[in-house]
C-alpha cells in the first residue's frame, strides 16, 4: 500500500455523500484509530506512557447528525474486526465488568460476582464508548460513573474497585476510547456543574458542529469495494505501527515550541483542559503519523495535529454553550441559539415569545439582554439584537496551517 493517502482522506471520500459535517467525521476517524491501536503504539514521555486513546464528545443541535458520523465509525470497525465496544445503556459496574472481560452473567447476578486473579500488568484491558446518545448511556448526573471514566484515560497498571456487595473486580491497563454524541442542552443535563473543575473534563474534547444544511433524500448505497480499502488500512496501521514512536529533530524543536509558548483559552471554563493540552496534543500526533502508516512523527504530524485541536479548542465554547455560568445560564443559552439560527435583527419582542415560559418579565429579559451586550456576546442594531460573532483568525505560523483542514470544515465555522 502506498502512503500517498492517509487514511483520514480515504475515510472523508467515504463519509463525503452524507449530511454529516466533515469535522465530525474527521474526529470520529480520530477516535476510532485511537480506540483500534489500544496500547499497541505508545509515546514514551518521560516516565509515563502516553496511549492514542481519545475522549471525544460531537456536540451540536439536534440534526446535526452526530448519531451518523459515530455509527459509520463503529461500523467500519466492527468490519476492521473490532469487537470491544460498550453496550449502548450501561451502569458503571457492568461496565468495569464488561471491561474486565466478563460478560457471561447479566442482571443483578453481576453485582454479586467475584472475579478473583491480581489481574497481569503485561495483560491490557480495551473499549470503545461509541455512545451516539451519550446520555442514555452514563445517565445524567452519575457523579462516580464520570470519576471513573475520568481515572481511567491514562491509567497504567492494574485498576481494583469493589462492585455491589463488597465483591471486587480486577481490570489489567484500561483502555477506554469515547465518542459521544450530545446537544449542549444534553450536556448540561448529563454533567454537573461542578465537572468543570474535575478530572474527566480536563480530559474531554467538545467538538462542535453545526448542520451542513445539505438534504440527501435517498444516499448511495456504501461501495464494498471502498470499505474493503478503508479495513485494509486500519490492518496496515495496526501492524505498522507497533511498539514506541519516534520524533524528528525538527518535530522535536515544534512540540517543545508549542509546549514553552502556550496560548491560553479565553474562556476560563476550560483552565483544567488547557493543564492537559499537551497530553492531548501527542496523543494526536500519535493518531495523525499512524494514519500515514508510519512510526515516526515528523513535522507534518505536529502541524497537523496541532490544527485540528486548535480548531477544535476555538469552537469549544460554543460547544458548551452557557454551561456552568451565572443564574438564568439555560435561559441565556437558549437566547444565543436564536440568534445564532438567524441572521435578522430580533426585537425583545421577538425573542420574548421564546422564552416566556423561563422568564417571569419582559424586563428580566431585558436584563439579561442588557449583560449579554456588555459581556461583548450580543450587539444592538437597527432596534435590535444580533450575535457577536467572533472570527477565527487563521494565523500564519510553523506550527498551524489551516490548509490541511478542508474548506467545508472551516466554511460555517469561520465566522461565530
Amino acid at each position: 500500500m502506498t502512503t500517498e493517502v492517509d487514511f483520514f482522506s480515504q475515510y472523508l471520500a467515504y463519509t463525503s455523500g452524507t449530511e454529516v459535517p466533515p469535522f465530525f467525521n474527521r474526529w470520529a476517524a480520530i477516535t476510532g484509530i485511537g480506540a483500534f491501536l489500544g496500547r499497541s503504539y505508545y509515546f514514551q514521555h518521560g516516565h509515563f506512557t502516553i496511549n492514542p486513546n481519545i475522549y471525544c464528545m460531537l456536540i451540536g443541535s439536534p440534526g446535526t447528525r452526530k448519531s451518523t458520523s459515530i455509527k459509520l465509525m463503529r461500523a467500519t470497525l466492527k468490519a476492521a474486526g473490532y469487537s470491544t465496544i460498550a453496550a449502548d445503556k450501561t451502569t458503571k459496574e457492568k461496565f468495569l465488568l464488561d471491561l474486565a472481560g466478563d460478560t457471561t452473567l447479566a442482571g443483578e447476578d453481576l453485582a454479586t460476582i467475584n472475579i478473583f486473579g491480581e489481574g497481569n500488568e503485561s495483560d491490557t484491558s480495551e473499549i470503545l464508548i461509541a455512545a451516539d446518545e451519550f446520555n442514555d448511556f452514563i445517565g445524567l448526573g452519575n457523579h462516580d460513573f464520570i470519576s471513573l471514566l475520568g481515572n481511567l484515560w491514562d491509567y497504567s497498571g492494574v485498576y481494583e474497585s469493589r462492585i455491589k456487595n463488597g465483591k471486587s473486580v480486577s481490570v489489567p491497563n484500561p483502555t477506554i476510547s469515547i465518542i459521544g454524541g450530545n446537544t449542549p442542552t444534553g450536556f448540561s443535563l448529563a454533567f454537573p456543574p461542578e465537572i468543570l473543575g474535575q478530572g474527566f473534563f480536563s480530559r474531554l474534547l467538545l467538538v462542535y458542529g453545526e448542520p451542513t444544511g445539505r438534504r440527501i433524500t435517498f444516499p448511495a448505497a456504501p461501495d464494498k469495494e471502498v470499505i474493503a480499502a478503508l479495513v485494509q488500512s486500519l490492518a496496515t496501521i495496526r501492524k505498522t505501527c507497533v511498539g514506541p514512536a519516534t520524533l524528528t529533530p525538527r518535530a522535536t524543536y515544534l512540540l517543545d515550541k508549542i509546549y514553552t509558548n502556550p496560548v491560553p483559552m479565553e474562556d476560563v471554563r476550560f483552565e483544567s483542559y488547557a493543564n492537559r493540552r499537551f497530553s492531548h496534543l501527542l496523543k494526536l500526533c500519535l493518531i495523525v503519523s499512524a494514519a500515514r502508516y508510519s512510526k515516526e512523527i515528523g513535522e507534518r504530524d505536529v502541524v497537523y495535529a496541532n490544527t485540528i485541536l486548535s480548531h477544535t479548542e476555538h469552537l469549544m465554547p460554543k460547544a458548551l454553550g452557557e454551561f456552568g455560568k451565572a443564574r438564568n445560564s439555560e435561559v441565556v443559552h437558549k437566547i444565543m441559539q436564536v440568534l445564532d439560527s438567524t441572521h435578522c435583527v430580533m426585537t425583545i419582542s421577538d425573542l420574548w415569545k421564546y422564552v416566556i415560559q423561563d422568564l417571569e418579565r419582559i424586563q428580566d429579559l431585558a436584563d439579561i439582554l442588557r449583560n449579554l451586550a456588555m459581556a461583548d456576546k450580543i450587539q444592538q442594531h437597527k432596534g435590535g439584537f444580533l450575535p457577536k460573532r467572533k472570527v477565527l483568525v487563521e494565523t500564519s505560523s510553523d506550527t498551524i496551517d489551516y490548509t490541511l483542514l478542508t474548506p467545508e470544515e472551516l466554511g460555517k465555522e469561520t465566522s461565530l
